[in-house]
């Protein structure tokens, strides 16, 4: 499923390649029909705001909305397990499903990391994928819908996730983020509350996971290339992510 590999590439840090790709991440998604007219329209918008902005400029937007504003995170289990005991293990298993799938990620990334994890759905078989991004589908309908008081155009990557996501949302779960706060990162009083992190101990050395260095690393795995547009090779089990109503088939 080509249309997860050019989220994956539009939802990574802006680069002069990816900009210069716009027309075959357009052309991909059109060709693969996945999304309905409106979503589709939605995503090529970004694509092409992303390719005409200067690139400092289309940089630093990236880094105000997904590095700065913790509501808007891109690690997946920011939002699923914020900084509980939980969160450690969650990850751990979550690289070992990738291991087990045959995808070898990047070492610098987090195995939350919300490219990462579209890249890896997109060499599943097509069932599987969309059952995969499924799960965490309360997610993106949040980030969509803060986004969408940002007037963001980064809005249509998630709306196209949350069309690919289909069926019920989980109300529960979307209530819950709902009701997380928004701050604003210029809001720096607020900032500094909803970043205030606990030290959570999950072995030897896990401590640096967390706090003040797993935030400094959120904003380095940011800023990595987009993920190519080849399917990494390697076929394995059908694999699911860890979501509080959700465990491991």
């Amino acid at each position: 499923m080509k249309t997860l590999k050019v989220l994956s590439a539009v939802l990574s840090y802006p680069t002069a390649e990816l900009a210069a790709a716009a027309d075959e991440l357009k052309a991909i998604v059109a060709r693969e029909g996945l999304l309905p007219p409106a979503q589709a329209a939605a995503l090529s918008r970004l694509i092409d705001d992303i390719a005409g902005r200067d690139l400092l400029d289309a940089q630093e937007r990236y880094v105000q909305l997904f590095d700065r504003t913790r509501s808007l995170s891109l690690q997946l289990f920011e939002h699923v397990h914020g900084e509980s005991r939980d969160r450690g293990q969650a990850m751990v298993d979550l690289l070992r499903l990738y291991e087990e799938g045959g995808y070898t990620p990047t070492a610098s990334e987090l195995p939350d990391f919300l490219p990462l994890f579209l890249e890896y759905a997109a060499t599943r078989q097509p069932d599987d994928a969309l059952e995969l991004i499924g799960q965490p589908g309360h997610v993106f309908a949040a980030l969509r819908e803060r986004l969408a008081k940002r007037d963001s155009v980064y809005e249509g990557a998630f709306a196209a996730l949350v069309a690919l996501a289909g069926g019920a949302l989980d109300d529960e779960a979307l209530a819950a983020l709902r009701a997380e706060p928004d701050v604003e990162p210029d809001d720096l009083e607020a900032l500094d509350a909803a970043w205030q992190d606990e030290e959570v101990t999950f072995g030897p050395g896990a401590a640096d996971a967390c706090g003040v260095d797993s935030l400094a690393s959120k904003i380095r795995q940011a800023r990595r290339p987009a993920p190519g547009l080849e399917t990494p090779a390697g076929a394995g089990p059908r694999t699911v992510i860890t979501t509080p109503n959700t465990a491991r088939a």
